[in-house]
C-alpha cells in the first residue's frame, strides 16, 4: 500500500466527535473542515475548524452529495466520518473514495459486510464466532418471547424495542423501523432472543493494511438506558473476574476483523453471561463513543492511529499493555425520572471544575472532558441529546469511580435538565463499586431511586437560603446606603422579609420554599433557620455555617431561574412571583409538550373518552419517538395539534376534561 499524506480533514459529523478529531489534527499539523446545518451554526465544532461549509438541510449530515461537495469546496483531501450519521454507510465510504479522497475508515467491503446486522451474524458464525440466532419478525412465536427488535443498519439504541407480548410485536417493529429510517436512512429491522440480564462487553480492534490486527483492550458498557450506553469502563470487571475470558474475547475479535479484511479502528461487541460465555452482537466499523477509556488505559491516540492507517502506515506488532482503570459517563440532555425525556434549549453555563484535560490523556490520575457544548450553546431537537463525556483515569477502579462521581457532582450545567444526578448515584452505588454491573442494573436497583436528586431536603433548604442571601446582596449592590450600615436595615424593627422559590422539575402543586430574613446593623438574621449562619456573602457566592461546618454555595441567576451549586450537587429554583397574573396557570388536565418536537401521530379525537395513561400523541424529537399519554381520566375536550405539526416545549397540545369537575 502506498503512503498517501493527509493534509486537510473534513469531519462529516458534528459536536463532540468533530471537536475530538480536530484536536488530534491540530497536534499533527493537519487542516480541518467542519460541515454544519443551521441549528449548529453557533456550535463549537464550527468555530474551531479552519474552514467550514454550510449544509442546506437539517438532515445534511446524512446527505452524501452535500458532504462531497463540501469537501471539494473546502479543499479537503480526506474525510473522517465520526460516529452515527453516515459513519457505517458503505455507499458513503465508496463515494468518498470514488471522489479521490482518503477515507479514514475501513474498506468498503468491510463496511458492507457489517452494515447489515442480519448478514454480519451469518458471516461471524461461519468464521467461528459465537452468535445469537436472528429471528424473522413475521415468524416469532410466543415460545421465543421476549425478543429484541433491532435496526439492521445502525446502533446507539435507535430502532430497538423489547417485546414481551406477541400482540405488540407488529406495532413495535413499525416504530423501530421509523426510528431506524430517521437515524440511519434504512428502515430494515430484525429480531433476536432477548436476554434480560447480561454484560455488554466489547473489544477495541485496530488493523492496518499490512496484516496486523490488534485487540487493543476490552470495555464493559452494561449500564444502559433504552439499549444505549451511558457508563463505560476499561478494563471490564467481568473479564477481570473470569479466568481466560480476555484471551477468548481477543481471539474472537481478531477472527471477526480478519474475516472481513478489516483495517482501521473498529469495535466487536458481545453479550456475555456471568460465567464468561459470550455471543457476537455486532461490529461497529467506526470509532466508538467510548473510545476515551481505551485511550486512557493504553496511552494510545486512536484518532491518530486512524489517520496513520489511512495514510498507509504499518502498526507495530503488538499494542501497548493496558494499565490502571478508566470510566466514562455520558451527560445527556434528558430527564431520567420522566421516562428519559430528552430536553432542548440553551446551555446557560457549563463547567467541569475538576477536569484537567480535553480530548486527551496525560497518563496521570485525572479527569478528561470531551464535549460538544460550551456555555451559551443551544441543544437542538434535531440531533442526539448527548452533551459531553466526562472520563476519569486512576490506578484502581474504585478510585476512578470516586474521582468521576466527584467531578460530575461538582459540574455546573445550567439551562437544560440532564442525567447528571443519575450518573453520580450509579457511580456511588455499592453494586457498581463491587463490579456487579449488568444490562438490568436499573431494573435491579430501581430507576426511581437512582434518578433521585443528589441533594436531600436539608441541602435544598440551605440552597434556598443561599439563593435568598445572594439576591439580597445583588439588590444591596445596586442600592444606596449609609456607609457602614447594610442597605435594607431599618432603625425600627419591622416584620421579616420573605422570598419564595419553587424547586424546578416538581409537580405544580408542590409546596413552595419560603425563606424569611431580616437585617441588623451588621448581619442578616434567619429567623426560620436559626441553625444556619451567614459567614460571608456576595451576589454570586454565599458561605453558610451549619454548626461548625461551613459550606460554599455558588449562585447564578438567569431570568426567573436561580441555580445553586455546591460540592453536594446542584439545585435549580424558579422564583415565585408575589402576585400571579390572571390566566397564567394551566387548566387541569392539560397535556403539555415536554420538549420541542414533531407530531407524527394522533391517537384520539375530540369527544373521545380516555383513561389516564392512554397514549394520545406521538412526538419525534432527537431521533426518537416519544409517547404522550392522557394525564387523567375524562373526555378529550381540546386537541390543538395535527400530525405533521412542529410544537414547542410547554405548548398545550390537548385538554382532557374530568366530567366530575363540571
Amino acid at each position: 500500500m502506498t503512503h498517501t499524506p493527509i493534509t486537510k480533514v473534513l469531519v462529516a459529523n458534528r459536536g463532540e466527535i468533530a471537536r475530538r478529531v480536530f484536536h488530534t489534527c491540530r497536534k499533527l499539523g493537519i487542516g480541518t473542515v467542519a460541515v454544519y446545518t443551521d441549528p449548529d451554526a453557533g456550535a463549537p465544532h464550527v468555530a474551531e475548524a479552519d474552514t467550514r461549509v454550510r449544509l442546506d438541510d437539517v438532515r445534511g449530515y446524512l446527505d452524501i452529495d452535500a458532504i462531497l461537495a463540501a469537501a471539494q469546496a473546502s479543499g479537503a483531501d480526506a474525510i473522517h466520518p465520526g460516529y452515527g450519521f453516515l459513519s457505517e454507510n458503505a455507499d458513503f465510504a465508496g463515494a468518498v473514495q470514488a471522489a479521490g479522497l482518503v477515507w479514514i475508515g475501513p474498506p468498503v467491503a468491510a463496511v458492507t459486510a457489517m452494515g447489515s446486522k442480519i448478514e454480519s451474524k451469518k458471516m461471524m458464525a461461519e468464521a467461528g464466532v459465537p452468535v445469537l440466532a436472528e429471528l424473522d419478525p413475521a415468524g416469532v412465536t410466543d415460545a421465543e418471547l421476549p425478543v429484541l427488535v433491532k435496526a439492521s443498519a445502525g446502533g446507539g439504541g435507535r430502532g430497538m424495542r423489547v417485546v414481551t407480548e406477541l400482540a405488540a410485536l407488529a406495532d413495535e417493529v413499525a416504530a423501530a423501523g421509523r426510528e431506524a429510517a430517521s437515524a440511519f436512512g434504512d428502515p430494515t429491522v430484525f429480531c433476536e432472543r432477548y436476554l434480560p440480564t447480561g454484560h455488554h462487553i466489547e473489544v477495541q480492534v485496530m488493523a492496518d493494511a499490512h496484516g496486523t490486527v490488534w485487540a487493543v483492550g476490552e470495555r464493559e458498557c452494561s449500564i444502559q438506558r433504552r439499549h444505549q450506553k451511558i457508563i463505560e469502563e476499561a478494563p471490564a470487571p467481568l473479564v477481570q473476574r473470569v479466568d481466560g475470558m480476555r484471551e477468548r474475547l481477543f481471539t474472537a475479535a481478531r477472527l471477526a476483523a480478519a474475516a472481513i479484511g478489516y483495517t482501521g479502528a473498529g469495535t466487536v461487541e458481545f453479550l456475555a453471561d456471568d460465567n464468561g460465555d459470550f455471543f457476537f452482537l455486532e461490529m461497529n466499523t467506526r470509532l466508538q463513543v467510548e473510545h476515551p477509556v481505551t485511550e486512557a488505559t493504553t496511552g494510545l491516540d486512536l484518532v491518530e492511529l486512524q489517520l496513520q492507517v489511512a495514510e498507509g502506515a504499518a502498526l507495530p506488532a503488538e499494542p501497548p499493555a493496558a494499565r490502571g482503570h478508566s470510566i466514562e459517563a455520558r451527560l445527556y440532555a434528558e430527564d431520567p425520572s420522566r421516562n428519559w425525556q430528552p430536553q432542548a434549549g440553551s446551555v446557560l453555563d457549563f463547567q467541569v471544575p475538576t477536569a484537567t484535560t480535553e480530548f486527551e490523556n496525560t497518563g496521570r490520575t485525572e479527569v478528561r472532558l470531551d464535549t460538544g457544548i460550551v456555555s451559551g450553546s443551544e441543544v437542538s431537537i434535531h440531533y442526539d441529546p448527548m452533551l459531553a463525556k466526562v472520563i476519569s483515569y486512576a490506578p484502581t477502579r474504585r478510585a476512578a469511580a470516586a474521582l468521576l462521581a466527584d467531578a460530575l457532582a461538582r459540574t455546573r450545567l445550567h439551562g437544560v435538565r440532564t442525567n447528571r444526578d443519575l450518573l453520580v448515584n450509579v457511580l456511588r452505588h455499592p453494586a457498581f463499586i463491587a463490579g456487579a454491573t449488568d444490562t438490568a442494573f436499573f431494573d435491579t436497583h430501581g430507576l426511581a431511586g437512582l434518578a433521585s436528586p443528589l441533594t436531600d431536603d436539608r441541602v435544598i433548604r440551605a440552597a434556598a437560603v443561599a439563593a435568598t442571601i445572594a439576591e439580597v446582596e445583588h439588590n444591596r449592590a445596586t442600592a444606596r446606603a449609609v456607609p457602614g450600615i447594610r442597605a435594607g436595615w431599618r432603625n425600627v424593627v419591622s416584620t421579616d422579609q420573605r422570598k419564595a422559590f419553587r424547586l424546578a422539575g416538581v409537580d405544580e402543586d408542590a409546596e413552595d420554599i419560603t425563606v424569611a430574613y431580616r437585617y441588623t446593623r451588621t448581619e442578616i438574621v434567619l429567623p426560620d433557620d436559626e441553625d444556619l449562619r451567614v459567614v460571608s456573602s456576595t451576589p454570586d457566592r454565599v458561605v453558610l455555617a451549619d454548626g461548625a461546618r461551613e459550606t460554599s454555595y455558588d449562585v447564578a441567576r438567569h431570568g426567573d431561574a436561580v441555580f445553586v451549586d455546591s460540592p453536594c450537587g446542584g439545585v435549580e429554583f424558579a422564583r415565585v412571583p408575589r402576585f400571579v397574573e390572571p390566566g397564567s396557570q394551566l387548566a387541569k388536565g392539560s397535556l403539555v409538550a415536554p420538549m420541542p418536537g414533531l407530531v407524527i401521530r394522533v391517537g384520539a379525537e375530540v369527544g373521545d373518552t380516555v383513561t389516564a395513561g392512554q397514549p394520545l400523541l406521538w412526538l419525534e424529537a432527537m431521533k426518537m419517538e416519544h409517547t404522550l399519554s392522557a394525564p387523567n381520566d375524562g373526555v378529550l375536550a381540546e386537541l390543538n395539534v395535527t400530525a405533521g405539526q412542529q410544537v414547542d416545549v410547554g405548548a398545550v397540545l390537548a385538554l382532557v376534561a374530568d366530567p366530575a369537575d363540571n
